[in-house]
Order: structure tokens, then C-alpha cells, then sequence
């Protein structure tokens, strides 16, 4: 499959402050760019945008890579996935003229996941994610690239049906195993964003 060039690949971005970062804003299936785009007001409302759009559809429904079954990924797509995501990245920060500008991936469900895939892939492209409603995203695989200087935090609810527990804690598991500085919140509730995963974020985003 060949990697798409950033013209053909639907995406919006949005110029900030001087000095802020930019947050790469991942939607979540059946959503897209300018939904997920919104968010990043709440996190930091002085900061650069970039929201490109899941190119996998199931359903009708936008994704960022194929799934088996419900939770069940198809781990190679994922993989080949965040290949394309983290040369889209390299590209859009060539293209935008972004220079050393921190990019923090901000997702959301799918987008969390296709986010810590990437950055657990590819830490010279993303080291900095902040994870909604995100799991586990290489199956029974393990994962062997160093995430020293990689900074996580994940946000999730105890009882959400969509990203189980248990994918959670192996998540963090193989976060830390890989050297990452991994923050998590756990809160009562299910698959979401509430406003205390809000304000832990905005937090985590000031002391970066």
C-alpha cells in the first residue's frame, strides 16, 4: 500500500499562539476532523490544531484502522496504520513550517488508539500523547522500541464495556516496561469524556 502525501489525505490545521504546541487531535470511529478539532479549545485554546481524518471505513463509519470484531484488532493494520500516520506527521510539520514545535496527539476512543500505536512505533515522529477512552492496541503482541523521553497519560473509566480494564492495565504495563513516563486516571463510568478526564488533561498539558 502506498503511503499517502499530505494533499490527498483530508486534514484540517489551524495556526496558534508562538511558542504553543500543537496538538494533533485523533477522532474517534464515526466521527471526524472538525468534531475532534472542538476539543482542543478546552485543552489549550492558544495552541495549534492538525486533525486529519481516519481513511478506513467500516460501515459507512470513519476509522483509523480495521478491526475484527468489537476490541478485536486487526493488528496488522494497525501497524501498517501507524506507519502512515507517523509520515503524515513528519510531512505536516515540513509542510506547516513547524520546526521543533512540541506535537502532543490528543485521541479519543479509535483515535487513542491509533495515537499510542503510533507513538509506541514511532517515538521519533510522536512522543507525547494524551489517550481517551484508549486501550491496548497490539493484541497479544508485544512491542520492543524504547519510549525513554515518551510521555503518556490515559484517561479511561473503570467499567467502560469498549476499552476493558484489563487492556487497560496491560497497556500501562508495556508503557512503563518500555521506559515511557506514563501517567493514568481512573475514574467511575464508562466509554467517554467527562469533565474530570478534562481537567486532568489540561493539567498534564501545563506541566509538559
Amino acid at each position: 500500500m502506498t503511503t499517502p502525501q499530505l494533499t490527498d489525505w483530508p486534514h484540517l490545521y489551524r495556526e496558534g499562539d508562538s511558542g504553543r504546541p500543537l496538538l494533533l487531535m485523533l477522532h474517534g470511529t464515526g466521527s471526524h476532523e472538525e468534531d475532534i478539532a472542538a476539543l482542543a479549545a478546552q485543552l489549550d485554546p492558544a495552541a495549534a490544531v492538525l486533525a486529519p481524518r481516519g481513511r478506513v471505513q467500516e460501515n459507512g463509519m470513519l476509522r483509523w484502522f480495521a478491526r475484527r470484531a468489537e476490541g478485536v484488532f486487526d493488528v496488522d493494520d494497525v501497524i501498517l496504520r501507524a506507519g502512515e500516520l507517523a509520515g503524515f506527521i513528519a510531512e505536516a510539520r515540513e509542510h506547516y513550517d513547524v520546526g521543533n514545535r512540541e506535537i502532543i496527539a490528543v485521541g479519543f476512543s479509535n483515535g487513542a488508539n491509533i495515537a499510542l500505536a503510533t507513538a509506541m512505533l514511532h517515538p521519533e515522529a510522536l512522543n507525547r500523547v494524551v489517550a481517551f477512552s484508549g486501550m491496548y492496541p497490539f493484541g497479544e503482541r508485544s512491542t520492543e522500541v524504547s519510549l525513554s523521553g515518551s510521555r503518556f497519560i490515559v484517561l479511561n473509566g473503570r467499567s467502560d464495556p469498549m476499552a476493558p480494564l484489563s487492556s487497560v492495565t496491560t497497556l500501562m504495563s508495556e508503557l512503563e516496561r518500555q521506559g515511557a513516563d506514563v501517567e493514568q486516571v481512573l475514574r467511575e463510568g464508562g466509554h467517554g469524556i467527562d469533565r474530570a478526564d478534562l481537567e486532568a488533561a489540561v493539567d498534564w498539558l501545563g506541566r509538559r
